[in-house]
């Protein structure tokens, strides 16, 4: 498999994609776009080739661990899927490989999904919380929203650069999505301070946020 990515190594995609990633090693970047991992795993998916690389872990290099992640989303059975993830989640290492891997039988059950969420947000491991707040992003704040979602979130409290802005951006969201229930939450400075104005940034970058509710938004800045 690693001779295969290397095959598709593209050294200024390297150079540029690793500026993005400070907290990878440059060495274990080989400069593999997206599209061809993604392409590699639609061929090779549900094969022995695919098993026994799901295998191996850890992997040596980051493009390795994007392979993976986007395997693991071609998973049909959820609960099959759901036991690699979490097999998985202990060794991603940055937030690319996190925010990438969004499995599609999650959509479908999203009531088991939860129980695995809040057994996440109290990982000690800050990409399988950043993961967590993820999942609540993408399928939790539609028609599957509850305001106690919120709360959930709001409570985790952490040091970790990765895991505050992705609070930001899950608030960001909300507030694009659900405004009423969420704007308490900056009203009352409910938020610790930098994700309180980084929610706020992020926000008023949005074209779902409406003009007025962005006039609003910078007059709550801390």
């Amino acid at each position: 498999m690693i001779e295969l990515l290397f095959k598709y190594q593209d050294l200024k995609y390297k150079d540029f994609h690793s500026k993005l990633m400070p907290t990878v090693n440059l060495e274990t970047i080989i400069g593999v776009r997206v599209p061809v991992l993604r392409k590699i795993a639609k061929e090779i998916s549900g094969s022995k080739k695919s098993s026994d690389f799901l295998n191996r872990l850890p992997h040596k290099y980051y493009e390795e661990n994007n392979l993976h992640a986007f395997l693991l989303e071609s998973i049909k059975e959820y609960d099959l899927c759901i036991k690699e993830v979490n097999r998985f989640l202990p060794y991603v290492d940055n937030w690319a490989t996190c925010d990438g891997m969004r499995p599609k039988c999650f959509a479908k059950n999203t009531d088991k999904l939860l129980l695995e969420i809040e057994n996440w947000l109290e990982s000690d491991h800050a990409y399988t919380v950043r993961y967590a707040i993820g999942m609540l992003m993408v399928h939790y704040l539609d028609a599957e929203f509850n305001e106690n979602y919120l709360n959930m979130v709001s409570s985790v409290k952490s040091d970790e650069y990765y895991v505050n802005m992705m609070l930001a951006w899950y608030f960001a969201t909300a507030l694009a999505k659900q405004w009423e229930s969420t704007i308490p939450y900056i009203e009352q400075n409910r938020l610790p301070a930098w994700v309180h104005n980084k929610t706020i940034q992020k926000a008023v970058e949005s074209y779902r946020i409406t003009g007025e509710q962005k006039n609003y938004l910078r007059k709550l800045k801390i």
